[in-house]
């Protein structure tokens, strides 16, 4: 008979219950009783949504406008200043005529090569915009010249006229000898020489590279 309160001394003591062995999967995912669960990493943290990039200009201008309605007055000066400033290095560039910064119109050796024969030359279609506004000012001070300026005007387009169709015959006949591969219609270049003849040489964009006179190859 066993007395309560001694140790049993039969050496019979009962067999301690196994340990039931937890799932690998169960012991990866749960942490062990009081230890504090592991916080996330901060790449892990679900972050807003990217707005895409602007599609057009005016979305991109709204975008600015409402950028710059949370900054400061010193903020503002400063962004509107390096603003001017790299639209001011853009434009430089494109009158200098690197290939990066042109308008699609002014891209391409086609066009180059365009522009150089129009700049070589002296062109009577650059002479249409002062004439203009001279027979108009000429007008409007003596009205009494107003029948003979019509007709003064209407000789004028002409002559402008036949300037354009023969600088557009030359331009096509040289990108031909130059470019055989070009794809360019006859009359998508004539009309962009013409177009560039038409202003004045100080006014043309990229800025002419040859001298008036000069031969261009």
């Amino acid at each position: 008979m066993k007395l309560l309160g001694r140790k049993n001394d039969d050496g019979d003591a009962p067999e301690a219950e196994p340990t039931p062995v937890e799932d690998s999967a169960s012991t990866r995912s749960t942490p062990p009783k009081g230890r504090p669960t592991p916080k996330r990493s901060q790449s892990a943290k679900r972050r807003g949504p990217v707005a895409p990039a602007p599609m057009t200009t005016s979305e991109a201008r709204k975008r600015r406008k409402e950028m710059r309605a949370t900054l400061t007055k010193e903020e503002r000066r400063t962004e509107k200043l390096e603003r001017r400033a790299a639209m001011n290095t853009r434009r430089e560039k494109m009158m200098a005529g690197e290939e990066d910064y042109l308008l699609p119109r002014d891209k391409g050796p086609v066009r180059r090569y365009v522009r150089d024969i129009v700049d070589s030359r002296r062109n009577l279609l650059g002479l249409f915009m002062p004439a203009a506004l001279f027979m108009i000012f000429v007008m409007l001070a003596v009205p009494k010249v107003q029948l003979l300026i019509s007709p003064a005007m209407l000789v004028l387009m002409a002559i402008m006229g036949v300037d354009a169709v023969l600088l557009g015959r030359k331009v096509n006949k040289a990108v031909d000898a130059k470019f055989p591969d070009n794809t360019e219609g006859p009359w998508k270049l004539g009309l962009y020489a013409a177009g560039r003849a038409s202003q004045l040489r100080r006014m043309r964009a990229p800025r002419p590279r040859v001298e008036r006179g000069a031969k261009v190859d």
